[in-house]
């Protein structure tokens, strides 16, 4: 029989009640997912339950652990953010000295056990090919890809401060420009950083099936006064639209409907398929999924930034493995507008948005 140890939390006190130990992966389901409904069918929980859960531990943390707002899904909140660093940092720190500490009881003295690590960290922008690496293929390889989506810079600022094993963001294809790739830069550093290449994805505006509007272009957005479903701060997919909104000669905040945000690709198209807003700005693969027409503007690539230092660790390892591997180019290729032709190519930080 083997035995390893597992970390659990305990509310300060006398009666050190435990945490119930549904809680963090729920956060950790929230956290990738933006959706509370999403998050408790991941976790096999009743939206009840769940609800039910996060109030409790509202009242007796004395704070909030999950913001929902309507229209805009569910995120967590501060302290939510907080006690999942805390579970990731101790668990890396536990994983460290798992060797020493599993055992497997039977005849004869007990032997030390053989792990790898218990997860890979992973802050990134919201992608579907991501997504379905984690869900189809990183299990089968001994890999758990621990998913927690966000805007690029928010991703690559966790990556930066040691929050997260690695991060997922997007540059626009031949983007050179200071102001297109400084606010990504800011976190990277070309002597401890390397760039993984994941896919190269289209995105573009997101319209109403047909495009009765006849729309091409932000400009008809904005001349047409047609309402527009945007993406949160921080994301790449804002500082996209925002560019080529200016080199439109539109500015975005002029766009009606700017200030209305969405934290997902599938979302952005849901809110335009039910009819809430005339268009939006997105993937190519989520139009697609949802029948939409799409326009495409631009040609963008994903990247995974990961410590040079881990290149070779088991995890990073595994996970170019698979990024080289058919099973992972059959799989990208499922998404309409995706290229898998080059992942798992690992360059430094100064190719970043080199065509």
């Amino acid at each position: 029989m083997r035995l390893v140890p597992a970390l659990s939390w305990k509310l300060e006190g006398e009666a050190g009640e435990a945490v119930d130990v549904r809680l963090v992966p729920l956060l950790e389901a929230i956290a990738s997912t933006t959706s509370l409904s999403a998050a408790v069918a991941e976790c096999r929980m009743s939206y009840r339950a769940a609800w039910g859960l996060l109030r409790d531990y509202r009242r007796k943390l004395g704070v909030p652990l999950v913001q929902l707002e309507r229209g805009r899904g569910a995120q967590l909140a501060p302290a939510g953010a907080q006690l999942l660093r805390a579970q990731r940092n101790a668990s890396r720190r536990l994983a460290r000295v798992l060797p020493r500490l599993a055992v497997e009881l039977g005849a004869g003295p007990a032997r030390v056990l053989r792990v790898r690590s218990s997860a890979l960290p992973v802050a990134a922008s919201h992608d579907l090919a991501l997504a379905a690496l984690r869900d189809a293929l990183a299990g089968a390889a001994g890999l758990k890809l621990e998913l927690s989506f966000m805007g690029s810079l928010y991703a690559l600022q966790q990556f930066a401060e040691g929050h997260a094993a690695a991060a997922g963001f997007h540059v626009a294809i031949g983007a050179r420009g200071a102001h297109e790739l400084t606010p990504f830069r800011k976190w990277l550093s070309p002597r401890r950083d390397r760039l993984i290449r994941f896919v190269d994805r289209e995105q573009g505006l997101i319209l109403s099936r047909g495009n009765p509007a006849r729309v091409h272009s932000f400009n008809d957005i904005a001349r047409k006064r047609l309402r527009f479903i945007n993406r949160q701060p921080g994301s790449g997919t804002r500082l996209l639209i925002d560019r080529i909104a200016v080199g439109e000669g539109v500015r975005p905040e002029s766009l009606i409907g700017y200030s209305n945000e969405e934290f997902t690709h599938p979302a952005v198209a849901a809110t335009v398929a039910s009819g809430a807003a005339d268009a939006g700005f997105g993937l190519r693969a989520a139009a697609a999924e949802r029948g939409l027409t799409f326009v495409p503007l631009a040609r963008e690539r994903y990247y995974l930034a990961v410590r040079a230092s881990q290149l070779d660790s088991v995890d990073i390892a595994t996970l170019l493995e698979l990024l080289r591997g058919p099973a992972f180019a059959r799989l990208a290729r499922r998404f309409p507008g995706y290229d898998p032709a080059r992942s798992g190519t690992v360059a430094g930080v100064e190719t970043l948005g080199a065509a």
